[in-house]
């Protein structure tokens, strides 16, 4: 069995139960092209999924808008019954069009109907974490979460969801939730490249709620950086892997869902999650992102 070590870790989120490996999956590239209709090789999917549930993986985030509706039902398929301690995480908020467009969806009815539609597509009674998608393509909006979040707290009341968490969100508007309902997760854009979240990081870290970076690497090619680069050589790693680790060491509340369709690749993910960076490269991966 993988050690906690070896995937970076483990983390319990706040209030709950539940502990996972701080190196998880993000199933949304399993879907086609443009995250929108199928794979095409739906075996390859499963048996990737299976592989990083058999490599230790027990977090595994997702949505019915990832599709729409393909990676739900592609967990379903090769991971149900569940195995006891995996956690799936899933996210409401958007829809897609047939142009495969994304827009917001996030009236009481519209929030509600994504929710029993990712319980059905992943088989489930309860969900285990529901993330509310709040901002836009660009990042947060800035506006109120209240009205939105109330529907979550209601279905959370219901037995529907077990817990409840942010995505795309600031600080003022985490801060506004928290004064809600326990939240035990927010999941924002951040890489080595992208900092902007460094002082949400500190005050999530203070509360104990975890940080899920997505675009880990984002529109960052770590391949343009010559700095990252010489480190991954010193580190005889892939310039990929040093930044996921650089995530890894930057914070203890920090869970990694790094997507992937490829079985080499996710291998590649789970060795980056055993990288132990030196004090002086992780001082000189800071200036990457440094302001």
């Amino acid at each position: 069995m993988t050690s906690p070590q070896a995937l970076g870790g483990t983390f319990t989120f706040p209030g709950t139960k539940l502990s996972v490996h701080r190196l998880g999956y993000g199933a949304m590239r399993l879907s086609g092209p443009g995250i929108f209709g199928p794979p095409a090789d739906v075996d390859g999917a499963i048996a990737l999924l299976r592989e990083a549930v058999a490599a230790g993986i027990d977090h595994i985030d997702t949505s019915d808008f990832y599709g729409p509706f393909v990676t739900n039902q592609l967990i379903h398929k090769a991971l149900h019954p569940y195995p006891a301690g995996l956690v799936l995480v899933t996210k409401v908020g958007a829809l897609r069009g047939d142009d495969k467009s994304w827009y917001p969806a996030t009236s009481a009815a519209e929030l509600t109907a994504a929710v029993h539609s990712n319980l059905k597509n992943l088989g489930l009674d309860a969900l285990d974490i529901v993330n509310l998608r709040c901002g836009v393509a660009t990042g947060p909006d800035g506006t109120s979460i209240a009205e939105r979040l109330s529907t979550l707290i209601d279905l959370k009341r219901q037995g529907l969801i077990r817990h409840i968490g942010l995505s795309t969100v600031d600080l003022a508007q985490y801060r506004e939730a928290r004064a809600l309902t326990e939240i035990v997760c927010i999941q924002n854009e951040y890489n080595i490249a992208k900092r902007d979240d460094d002082a949400m990081i500190a005050e999530l870290a203070k509360d104990g709620v975890a940080y899920v970076p997505y675009f880990p690497l984002g529109g960052f090619s770590p391949l343009q950086s010559s700095t990252l680069a010489e480190v991954a050589a010193a580190a005889e790693a892939t310039p990929m892997q040093v930044a996921l680790a650089w995530l890894l060491h930057r914070a203890p509340n920090i869970l990694l869902i790094p997507g992937t369709s490829s079985l080499a690749h996710l291998r590649e993910n789970l060795a980056a999650a055993k990288l132990q960076l030196t004090p002086k490269m992780i001082a000189t991966l800071d200036q990457i992102g440094a302001r």
